[in-house]
């Protein structure tokens, strides 16, 4: 697996105790963490993703944005998924969510990391299946 950057001990801990295979990797500036076979809730055209998030100059003080799966998902129920675009990287084709922190919930710096910012990007894939 492939370490082009370092990321902050309690990410690599908590990425290595999650049982998945991930990859920190470097496109020109683009710094990515990839992760494998992430499962996704039952209701999508798949039953796990990969996962990459963009980790951007300054992080962990400055946050983590969105979120990009490959294979592309679908609603199972054919009901289209909304604010996505496709984003190449590492040589695939990612989906991008446009999905992003509020006011009511902000990225709280010392705080929030990649397994807080995981249980987000749950949360949207969860509440996806629930609009209509």
């Amino acid at each position: 697996m492939r370490r082009h950057f370092q990321l902050p001990a309690e990410d690599t801990e908590y990425l290595e105790n999650c049982g998945l295979q991930w990859e920190t990797v470097a496109e020109n500036q683009d710094r990515r963490v990839v992760i494998y076979g992430s499962p996704v809730p039952a209701g999508y055209n798949v039953t796990t993703v990969d996962i990459n998030l963009r980790i951007v100059n300054g992080y962990p003080d400055t946050q983590i944005d969105m979120a990009y799966f490959s294979p592309l998902l679908a609603r199972s129920d054919g009901k289209a998924i909304g604010a996505v675009v496709n984003y190449n990287f590492d040589g695939k084709v990612w989906q991008q969510w446009s999905r992003h922190r509020t006011g009511t919930n902000p990225w709280r710096p010392g705080l929030d990391n990649i397994e807080s910012h995981l249980l987000l990007v749950e949360e949207w894939l969860k509440r996806e299946l629930g609009k209509g």
